[in-house]
C-alpha cells in the first residue's frame, strides 16, 4: 500500500463517547460531513472527518488511486487510540473505508457506507466526470445555490468552498489512477457489520441493481434507501439520512 499522508481533522461532540470517522466523496471535503458530525455529537457520539489526500487542506501527492486513499485511513485511528466504534465513509469515502475494513478487521467495529463508489461503470464514470467538470467550471455559491435550490445554506457555503479548495488535478487523476474501479472483492471480504445507505434510483445512485444485489449477498452487510435522495443524501434529505445513520448504529 502506498505511503500515507497525514489527513487534518475537524471533530464534534465529547472525547469520553464512542469515536466515529468520517470519509468524504471525491471533490467534498471533511466539512461537508457536518450534518454526520452534528447527529452523532448530539447523540454522544465523538466525530471526527477528515480531507483526503488532495482535497481541503489536506497534503497533496502524486498518488490518487483508491489504494492510496485507504492507504491514509488506516493510518488514522482515534485519539484515544485503537478502533473506531463506526467509519461512515460516502462515495469514494465507502469504496477506501471498505478496502481498509475488508483488509484489516480491527480497524473498526461497523461501517456505514452511504451510496458507497464500490464499482463505477462507464456510464457512472462518465456521471462523475461531468458533475465534477460543472462544479469546477463555476465553484462559486451562486452556481451551487443555482444547481442545488433546496440544500441548506451551510452545504451550499461547504460545497462551493471544498471546490475552490479541492486540487482539479488530484479530482482528475482519481478516475484516471482508478482505471478499473472495482472493490467488489473487499466487499465481499467484510466481516464486520456493514449498512448502506442508498440514494434513490429514481435520482441518482452509484449503488443500486446488480450491484447492490450482488454485494448484499454479503450476510454483514443490510441497505437501506433514502427515498428522494440523489448522491448526496445528507444534503438532499438529511433528516431521512440522519435518521437511518442513527438506526444503523443503534
Amino acid at each position: 500500500m502506498p505511503a500515507p499522508v497525514t489527513l487534518p481533522r475537524l471533530s464534534w461532540g465529547p472525547f469520553d463517547g464512542p469515536h466515529a470517522l468520517l470519509a468524504h466523496g471525491l471533490g467534498s471535503d471533511g466539512a461537508l460531513m457536518w450534518r454526520y458530525g452534528t447527529a452523532l455529537a448530539d447523540a454522544g457520539w465523538h466525530a471526527v472527518a477528515v480531507d483526503l489526500r488532495g482535497h481541503g487542506v489536506a497534503p497533496r501527492a502524486l498518488d490518487y488511486s483508491i489504494a492510496a486513499y485507504a492507504g491514509d485511513l488506516a493510518a488514522t485511528a482515534p485519539v484515544t487510540g485503537g478502533e473506531w466504534d463506526a467509519v461512515i465513509g460516502h462515495s469514494l469515502g465507502g469504496a477506501a473505508a471498505t478496502a481498509v475494513a475488508a483488509d484489516e478487521p480491527g480497524w473498526t467495529r461497523r461501517l456505514v457506507l452511504i451510496d458507497p463508489a464500490i464499482s463505477l461503470s462507464d456510464d457512472d464514470r462518465e456521471t462523475v466526470r461531468a458533475s465534477q467538470e460543472e462544479a469546477f467550471a463555476d465553484p462559486s455559491i451562486e452556481a451551487v445555490r443555482a444547481a442545488h435550490p433546496d440544500w441548506h445554506p451551510i452545504d451550499i457555503e461547504l460545497k462551493a468552498r471544498a471546490t475552490q479548495r479541492a486540487s482539479r488535478w488530484a479530482v482528475e487523476q482519481t478516475s484516471l489512477q482508478n482505471a478499473v474501479w472495482d472493490v467488489r472483492a473487499a466487499a465481499a471480504a467484510l466481516t464486520v457489520p456493514t449498512h448502506v445507505i442508498g440514494a434513490d434510483p429514481a435520482v441518482l445512485s452509484l449503488f443500486t441493481g446488480d450491484l447492490a444485489a450482488e454485494v448484499l449477498q454479503n450476510p454483514v452487510v443490510t441497505m437501506s434507501v433514502i427515498a428522494g435522495a440523489g448522491h448526496s443524501p445528507h444534503r438532499d434529505r438529511p433528516e431521512a439520512t440522519v435518521a437511518a445513520l442513527l438506526e444503523a448504529l443503534a
